[in-house]
């Protein structure tokens, strides 16, 4: 089941087309890893699926509920010199549904602390947004996004600049909402990442697209440094593959 397709979707930025023709689903319940090099278009295409930038052509089809979805951009984003709490940002994830004016209840509370718990962030609820570590921030961006109980997830290279405890940490928690129902999509650059985490996996290359699975992109990444054992392949040079599509499209 799939509340998330791309019907021939073409996209540009300042003039220039970026993606072009681009069709396919994103089933529900299931991580789909979204990679590709720098300026193939990654960060358009999830501006698309948010409504925040107009197609050029086709169109992106979504049943999920707006104040269901969620963006977590790349921690570069925040302004750190803005006086938010930890309590604060997690509270606003209530937003879409509660009303930015609209005082909170002991329920919401509630579901905070249990959050925080689960989240590693116990004692940091006031705790300014410019005093937490990388991983901490991170952690308190993700329990935004489960005040928000989001049902479409989207997250711009969430693991860049965060430490081990908190990969893990964040790597449960999507699968769990995965589990539950929800559309996830993370831009990815590490291969042991998408190898824990996806179900699936959207190649971005010269304006295009392909659903792969994992295992295919996986080998073809490893095989030039089994011929090379002392030289990595740099996954960002990857090319789209002539390979079945992923089961999930």
């Amino acid at each position: 089941m799939s509340r998330l397709s791309l019907e021939a979707l073409t996209l540009a930025q300042g003039g220039r087309t970026v993606l072009e023709n681009i069709s396919g689903t994103f089933e529900d319940g299931a991580i789909t890893a979204l990679v590709g090099a720098n300026g193939a278009g990654k960060s358009t295409l999830i501006q698309a699926i948010m409504g925040l930038l107009p197609p050029l052509n086709g169109k992106v089809s979504c049943g999920v509920p707006k104040e269901r979805r969620a963006w977590l951009p790349q921690q570069l984003a925040l302004d750190l010199t803005f006086p938010m709490s930890v309590e604060e940002l997690m509270l606003s994830g209530c937003w879409p549904t509660h009303g930015t004016f609209k005082r909170y209840g002991p329920a919401d509370y509630r579901r905070m602390h249990s959050i925080m718990q689960r989240l590693g962030l116990s004692g940091l609820a006031h705790r300014p947004l410019g005093e937490l570590s990388g991983g901490q921030r991170q952690r308190a961006l993700l329990g935004r996004t489960l005040m928000q109980e989001a049902e479409l997830l989207l997250l711009d290279e969430p693991f860049a600049n965060v430490d081990t405890h908190t990969v893990e940490i964040l790597c449960d928690t999507l699968r769990e909402m995965a589990s539950a129902g929800a559309t996830v999509i993370v831009v990815l650059h590490d291969m042991e990442q998408l190898a824990q985490l996806a179900d699936c996996v959207l190649l971005l290359a010269s304006g295009h697209a392909q659903w792969v699975e994992p295992e295919t992109l996986l080998e073809r990444h490893h095989a030039p440094a089994r011929r090379h054992a002392h030289t990595q392949a740099p996954f960002i040079s990857l090319n789209l593959p002539d390979v079945p599509p992923c089961s999930t499209y």
